[in-house]
């Protein structure tokens, strides 16, 4: 007596279709809802030290344009650190970096820090330097503040603490600026490095 297998029909193609679309959405729910916390504490820690050095550098300049080109400077070994620091904590998961919570850190981060050097430019031209300061310390706590809506629940409190030192910048007298930016752009990035260091694995 002969057996015959008993043919299955394929999957409709509307369910294959509706599940791969079901899977779609539910990945990216998922990941919307997730956090950026590639944030190095470690990186923070290192910039508020390169900070601090930078604030006695710059302290024993002569002249406002020479101490703004000492900040600048720090700027760009800051971001360089902080570029190479979330690289070194993501190794192995470069993923991340691409992922939705990454992408929204970055959109939150950049136009500030964007719109805080075309206001650079203009006040060095104008030659406001001692407005730069309290400029530098509020724009960049906003970009934090923005930018840490997507990332570790702490660097919201940090972006706001900026924002409160460059607060007191712009109403403390011109030579108090220079140490103000050593308490935030150093003090500040120690104590919360620290603290995201310890909390959220280096």
């Amino acid at each position: 007596m002969q057996s015959h297998a008993i043919d299955r029909d394929p999957e409709p193609p509307q369910l294959v279709d509706r599940a791969a679309d079901n899977l779609r959405f539910i990945r990216s729910a998922m990941e919307g809802s997730s956090r950026f916390t590639d944030i190095s504490g470690l990186g923070m820690l290192v910039i508020g030290a390169s900070a601090v050095v930078a604030t006695l550098v710059a302290q024993a300049q002569s002249s406002e344009r020479a101490a703004v080109l000492v900040w600048e400077a720090e700027a760009v070994v800051a971001i360089t650190i902080g570029v190479l620091a979330t690289l070194h904590k993501a190794r192995g998961h470069w993923e991340r970096l691409l992922a939705a919570p990454a992408r929204k850190f970055v959109l939150g981060l950049a136009p500030p820090l964007a719109a805080g050097g075309v206001l650079t430019v203009v006040l060095q031209r104008e030659g406001l330097f001692e407005l730069l300061p309290g400029m530098w310390l509020v724009v960049y706590g906003a970009a934090i503040a923005a930018a840490g809506a997507f990332s570790v629940r702490i660097l919201p409190a940090l972006g706001f603490s900026f924002m409160a030192v460059g607060s007191i910048a712009f109403l403390a007298p011109a030579a108090w600026a220079g140490w103000l930016l050593g308490l935030g752009f150093g003090g500040l990035h120690i104590v919360f490095g620290a603290v995201i260091a310890r909390r959220y694995g280096g």
